[in-house]
């Protein structure tokens, strides 16, 4: 029929046991014409588990897997590799104590070439030893990798060393449900200053790769939107390695976040699942924001050039890696809606770290200890610094904004997902998705072309500038003061909804 594809099923293009390579191969079985939405086969072959020879593709051999990501039978505990959570954090802990503890006995120094590469390796046998303490768990072995480079990267960013111990170590970690469909497991620090991530090998490989990249991005611009690396682990127990990354969180759980996305600039399956829809607060995709927010999030015109110029940068870079894929993962704090539902007794509307709820302040250390450009308004403006235009009580931390109905808005971001190198397993997965949809529009893509829509996606979609005389007038002026008072207030919206009655498709 017109429209078709035919498959020739005995080619081994559909074969329950062909690999990635066997399927591109298998491309040469269909037509040269471009594939219309007719097509019936499900190519994307990267997410089916793999079925045994001669297996009926029931709906059970279909089902999707969460990688090394499961759950204990017995008690319902999270594991990972087989390792329960509960021993994972003990682990991660101990591990980051001595190493963190060792590295302060060396002098400090300049990082030279050789320390990208270094890895140190400490054993922890449950008995204890001369230089380990006993512990609970099974036996297990902690890698360091980089030590020096990541002393480095977390003293640039302001994180001192019993700061750093204190966050990870000092109170039990927390863990997030997990957001996406990777398997990977997610913590917390208690005082919600770092996310600890479990990566597959490959991207803690690539990690590794990009190390003297980022040193030398870091250094020439401190303002940017990329994950702050402060940490690469592994954790060897039960004859698996399990990889960790510690990074700054996006996300605070102090603040309750009304909204979520994650945005790639593209529209293939940018929709959230009815699965993701049940959750407290869902994370939505591209679609979703297209559908919510036709609008966009209407920013001040020195912030709008702030943020587009520091995504652009960051896209650059990126592409100079051949990195792809990676999302601005957003939450929207909406002022007036906290407002409400605090006039109505609701004090957690938001759940923007699983149900654990929110945090109260750490009050140990004074906020200029933080670490620096950690929150989304000081990376898209971290000179600013000390000139007065930041200030943690008026928007902590977050870019203020306006929706279309001119609420306030708090807007948190970042890039995350950047350890995706655009290699061959890629390539194959485009080249298959663009055979039966429109290639400009899945999220592979080839690195330049995926950074350029990406950056238009942002810039001329999500986020929109008010020009200059409006704001003058008075729309972003409720940072200052209380801006909950009702005479202040009134002023701000008026001149927003004169703007909005201007022709906002304009910008």
């Amino acid at each position: 029929m017109p429209g078709y594809s035919s498959i020739n099923l005995s080619c081994g293009d559909v074969c329950p046991e062909a690999d990635t390579v066997q399927a591109a191969l298998c491309l040469l079985c269909l037509p040269a014409q471009k594939h219309t939405h007719h097509t019936t086969i499900d190519l994307d072959f990267c997410r089916v588990a793999p079925q045994m020879p001669g297996s009926s593709g029931t709906a059970q051999s279909m089902k999707k897997t969460i990688g090394h990501r499961g759950v204990e039978t017995t008690t319902g505990e999270t594991t990972y590799k087989k390792t329960t959570s509960s021993a994972l954090k003990g682990a991660i802990q101990l591990g980051i104590t001595h190493t963190v503890g060792s590295l302060s006995q060396k002098a400090e120094r300049d990082v030279l070439m050789q320390d990208f590469v270094v890895v140190e390796s400490i054993f922890f046998p449950s008995e204890g030893s001369n230089l380990t303490p006993a512990h609970h768990y099974s036996d297990f072995r902690f890698k360091t990798y980089a030590p020096i480079a990541f002393r480095y990267f977390r003293e640039l960013f302001g994180i001192r060393p019993d700061d750093y111990l204190y966050s990870l170590c000092n109170e039990p970690l927390i863990e997030l449900s997990n957001p996406g469909a990777s398997g990977s497991l997610f913590y917390v620090s208690s005082d919600d200053e770092f996310i600890i991530k479990t990566v597959q090998h490959k991207e803690a490989e690539f990690l590794q790769k990009l190390l003297p990249g980022y040193f030398m991005n870091i250094n020439q611009n401190k303002r940017t939107l990329l994950p702050k690396f402060y940490g690469l682990y592994c954790v060897q127990a039960g004859g698996k390695n399990i990889r960790i990354v510690v990074m700054n969180n996006l996300l605070p759980r102090i603040i309750p976040m009304h909204l979520k996305y994650d945005l790639k600039g593209s529209t293939y399956k940018r929709r959230a699942s009815p699965k993701e829809r049940e959750k407290a607060v869902p994370i939505y995709k591209d679609l979703d924001f297209i559908q919510d927010l036709p609008d966009g999030l209407l920013l001040e015109a020195d912030n709008y050039n702030a943020l587009c110029k520091t995504i652009q940068r960051d896209c650059l870079l990126l592409q100079s890696f051949k990195i792809m894929d990676y999302s601005l993962l957003m939450g929207i704090h909406n002022m007036d809606q906290a407002s409400r539902e605090r006039e109505r007794g609701v004090s957690n509307s938001g759940d923007s770290a699983g149900s654990e709820g929110a945090v109260t302040p750490d009050q140990r250390r004074p906020q200029a200890q933080k670490s620096l450009y950690c929150t989304a308004m000081e990376s898209i403006q971290g000179e600013a610094r000390g000139k007065g235009a930041l200030d943690s009580e008026d928007h902590m931390g977050g870019i203020p904004a306006r929706n279309n109905k001119g609420e306030r808005l708090l807007i948190y971001i970042g890039i995350i997902d950047i350890l995706q190198s655009y290699r061959f397993i890629k390539k194959l997965e485009h080249s298959w998705k663009a055979l039966v949809h429109d290639g400009d529009t899945v999220s592979v893509h080839r690195p330049g072309f995926y950074a350029e829509r990406f950056q238009q996606f942002m810039c001329n979609t999500v986020f929109k500038k008010i020009p200059r005389k409006y704001a003058c007038a008075g729309v972003f002026q409720y940072a200052k003061g209380n801006a909950h008072e009702e005479e202040k207030k009134q002023p701000h919206e008026e001149a927003f909804h004169l703007y909005l009655h201007t022709n906002i498709q304009s910008y």
